[in-house]
């Protein structure tokens, strides 16, 4: 077991020229916990650990999808992404398919975006 500082800190909020909410902090303070993950579970219980853990994953996951959807992934081509991701393992060289991933683009485009795919399409496709 070790001691670790946590620290946090509310920023100032403004909506215009008004503060809505005041600067708080930072506060730090120490806690236990365990050094390996089998002391924590010592520690705190398999269960928590488990949670706590996936919570965390919960929200790479969901970084991972906001970072598809900018990309203009469609719901099948993430399936296809991070369906098998593994906790602590990056998704780099995931398996996509680039039409799908294009098409996906595509719907989430500008009409005036649609248009200029549509364009380069037709170009590449006269250039054969």
């Amino acid at each position: 077991m070790k001691k670790v500082e946590v620290s946090a800190q509310v920023p100032e909020k403004k909506e215009g020229d008004k503060v809505v909410q005041k600067h708080l902090g930072p506060v730090t303070i120490m806690v236990d916990y365990g050094e390996t993950a089998e002391e924590s579970v010592k520690m705190f219980g398999a269960e928590p650990v488990n949670s706590n853990a996936f919570a965390n994953w919960r929200v790479t996951i969901q970084n991972n999808i906001r970072a598809a959807l900018k990309q203009g992934l469609d719901q099948k081509a993430i399936q296809a992404k991070l369906g098998t991701a593994k906790m602590g393992v990056a998704q780099t060289g995931a398996k996509v398919d680039p039409i799908q991933a294009y098409l996906g683009m595509f719907q989430t485009a500008t009409p005036e975006e649609q248009q200029k795919m549509l364009a380069d399409l037709q170009a590449r496709a006269a250039k054969k």
